[in-house]
């Protein structure tokens, strides 16, 4: 479960026969008293995360740069050989839940934020590495 600001625009990448993927990095701060120097002191990390069709289309459609969201997902970590045949890796949270929290769109157009808008993805099968088992019922 994380919650944090986007980083940049969501990139979706599209497949034959209509599914996608879109990525984008989660930005979460942790901020703390350095109790020596009574400093405040702010730690930002970064996520890389992953979300799936009809949940990454709503993604793409409502979400930007900056904005706030809460997401609950299975990190997952994978290994691929680069064309210079340099062995890569990197970890990712593969979301099943997201609700947005704040958005920019909302506020320029001098909208009242609505509920936070959930959305709960079911159709994930663990023992296929994460990839839907069908499409999202919404």
């Amino acid at each position: 479960m994380l919650i944090g600001h986007l980083g940049d625009e969501i990139k979706m990448h599209y497949f034959e026969g209509g599914n996608c993927i879109g990525r984008f990095q989660l930005a979460t701060n942790e901020v703390y008293i350095n109790k020596t120097t009574n400093e405040k002191i702010t730690s930002t990390e970064w996520h890389n995360l992953v979300v799936r069709n009809k949940a990454a289309e709503l993604c793409e459609k409502h979400l930007s740069k900056g904005d706030k969201i809460y997401v609950e997902g299975r990190i997952r970590s994978r290994q691929w050989q680069a064309e210079d045949g340099t062995a890569k890796h990197t970890s990712e949270i593969q979301v099943t839940e997201f609700t947005f929290l704040s958005t920019k769109k909302a506020a320029e157009n001098n909208k009242q934020i609505p509920a936070p808008e959930s959305v709960k993805n079911t159709n994930f099968d663990p023992q296929n590495n994460g990839l839907p088992i069908n499409d999202l019922p919404f």
